[in-house]
């Protein structure tokens, strides 16, 4: 039996995804595969990614991917990380193509022009480097995880949602963008927790440790309007 599933579609920092998840746990089976058999009776699965939209939808069809990937995020505790967070949505403005349409909602570039920090400096577009998390939704992956936790993003792109309780964290990049979401047995960030260090890392090890069930009422904390 696969303990965790890292979903290999040809695209994706796979071994830095899958040593980190190693790492974290100990004793327990990690599989790369490309295999949809494998994904279908893994126990976790993490769909990781970097790249493009329009590649990673084709790759995920060209392997037969797709239907185990649906039927694992619906099933089983799923951990999506950037491009396997941004894949959930209906549609993407990358190539305006369409997602998995697991969450409702689409996924947007950052503007072009505006993007001035709080101290006037001018913001580059792709987001990349270290910036703080709010997290807006207690959930077991962020336990042990302190609020403005610095975690690595690399991204151009960010998601809305249309139900803002799906909405887990958010980051600070010119305004507030999602960063992170929830639902059921599913979680996924834009940010990379295996390049993260410490925080990074306690949220897999969350996720390993995760049955995939959520608290009966979780607390939904307070959040400024996510730019759209």
């Amino acid at each position: 039996m696969i303990d965790i599933a890292v979903v290999d579609y040809g695209m994706g920092n796979l071994r830095s995804v899958s040593k980190a998840v190693e790492r974290v746990a100990p004793g327990r089976r990690v599989v790369v595969t490309s295999h949809p058999d494998d994904v279908r009776t893994a126990r976790h699965v993490v769909f990781p990614g970097q790249g493009a939209m329009p590649d990673c939808m084709r790759e995920l069809d060209a392997r037969g991917l797709r239907p185990a990937v649906l039927e694992a995020a619906h099933t089983k505790p799923f951990l999506g990380i950037c491009i396997g967070l941004q894949m959930l949505f209906d549609v993407s403005e990358e190539g305006n193509v369409r997602g998995l349409g697991l969450l409702g909602g689409r996924v947007v570039r950052f503007p072009s022009v505006g993007m001035v920090g709080a101290e006037g400096g001018k913001l580059k577009v792709p987001h990349m480097g270290w910036n703080e998390v709010q997290q807006t939704l207690e959930h077991p992956l962020w336990d042990g995880i302190a609020q403005g936790s610095r975690f690595y993003f690399v991204h151009s792109y960010y998601p809305v949602p249309q139900d803002r309780t799906l909405i887990a964290g958010y980051s600070l990049y010119r305004s507030p963008f999602t960063c992170a979401v929830a639902r059921d047995n599913l979680f996924a960030v834009q940010f990379h927790p295996e390049k993260s260090q410490e925080a990074g890392l306690k949220l897999l090890r969350n996720f390993v440790e995760w049955d995939g069930r959520l608290a009966s009422s979780p607390r939904v904390l307070e959040m400024p309007l996510v730019d759209e």
